[in-house]
């Protein structure tokens, strides 16, 4: 390892011969401080001095000299930032590729940057990165060609904001690989899945089904549960039921069942008439509203209420119906609600079409008898 003094008497010798020297001599300064730098242990002020010479040569130099000194470079982690940087901006994808694949000095700004600025070929290179943060996988979702946005679907180091995963089910409608990629992440949410698999093809579908059976499982049972699996409170063969949905069916006929209608009925505790007035406004058969209501995942009533549009306090309400005891933590109600915050009124809806799809296979039918049809009121 070189001293401090050493080092700085061996920059400025370089930098001297910079000045005067020659383009072959030049050329072995740039490896030669290369070499020095990669091997050694240095200040971060030392490294900033070699940034500065080795940048300076790096201006001189030719596309392959340049590329070949971005691989030195991409494999150093006390590589000068300015040098990293430089080389990442290179127009030339031969200069730029090492360092946006590999390079672990690049910050998430200066990866943004490159992937908002410069060529598909760029944003391929960042797409194949061990990891990369949801602001830098925000960008090539919606910059990125067909190949860019396939390859990071495959990264199991990409990470993804929610408008990102959204931004790609829309981008993987009518585009099969796509389609299959996402829907084999790990980390893509139950209630992106089902959007995504309600427009993926019947060959996606049926891939899906055996490469995530756990996960198309969860959608099945939520949507093809007989009645009975999960009763409710009162029961729907109880005379009190009959009176509910001959009162709320009555209602719904005459135009006067609306979201105050159900936040009524939810803040009076009245299940049979809050799960018979969401069938009748969602279209939704009785034991999917049921269940919405009083599974332990708040999901599906969630996205029921969004779809049709409802405020958070008629949603809070509902949830504060089907959980247990009518009792719900501060902390998971502010979860709740950050989540409801973020989903999209089509977003569910979609999804909704999609419970109704696998409801008419199975012949469901909806408290008034109709099949399903969705409306929102």
């Amino acid at each position: 390892m070189i001293e401090m003094n050493g080092a700085k008497s061996l920059l400025q010798d370089l930098d001297d011969a910079i000045a005067r020297g020659t383009d072959e001599s030049r050329a072995k300064a740039l490896w030669h401080a290369t070499d020095i730098l990669i091997t050694g242990r240095y200040s971060d002020d030392e490294i900033s001095t070699f940034g500065e010479v080795i940048g300076r040569l790096a201006e001189e130099i030719e596309v392959a000299a340049r590329a070949q000194l971005s691989e030195l470079m991409a494999a150093c982690d006390h590589a000068p930032l300015n040098v990293i940087e430089k080389l990442a901006l290179d127009d030339e994808i031969e200069v730029a590729g090492p360092v946006l694949r590999e390079s672990n000095r690049l910050d998430e700004k200066m990866l943004v940057e490159s992937a908002l600025t410069k060529s598909q070929s760029h944003l391929l290179a960042i797409a194949q990165r061990k990891s990369i943060g949801e602001a830098v996988t925000d960008v090539l979702v919606k910059r990125g060609n067909h190949e860019v946005v396939t390859s990071v679907a495959r990264n199991d180091g990409a990470r993804f904001s929610g408008s990102g995963l959204l931004h790609m089910v829309r981008r993987a409608e009518g585009d099969s690989i796509l389609a299959e990629q996402l829907g084999l992440r790990k980390d893509v949410p139950r209630h992106i899945f089902q959007q995504l698999i309600s427009k993926a093809s019947e060959d996606v579908r049926r891939r899906l089904e055996t490469e995530r059976p756990e996960m198309m499982a969860q959608i099945q049972s939520s949507v093809t549960e007989l009645t009975g699996d999960l009763q409710s409170k009162f029961g729907p063969s109880s005379r009190s039921y009959f009176v509910a949905k001959r009162v709320v069916t009555t209602q719904y006929r005459q135009g006067n069942l609306n979201q105050g209608s159900i936040s009524n009925y939810a803040r009076q505790h009245r299940f049979d008439e809050v799960q018979i007035g969401l069938s009748l406004l969602s279209s939704l058969p009785v034991d999917v509203i049921e269940r919405a209501l009083m599974d332990r995942n708040r999901e599906m009533i969630l996205v029921l209420c969004k779809a049709l549009d409802f405020s958070w306090d008629t949603t809070m309400s509902l949830l504060f119906l089907g959980a247990k005891d009518h009792l719900i933590t501060a902390r998971e109600l502010q979860d709740n609600e950050r989540e409801y915050g973020r989903l999209k009124i089509e977003t569910s809806r979609s999804i909704l079409k999609f419970y109704q799809s696998r409801k008419n296979g199975a012949g469901a039918e909806t408290v008034t008898g109709r099949q399903p049809e969705f409306q929102v009121h």
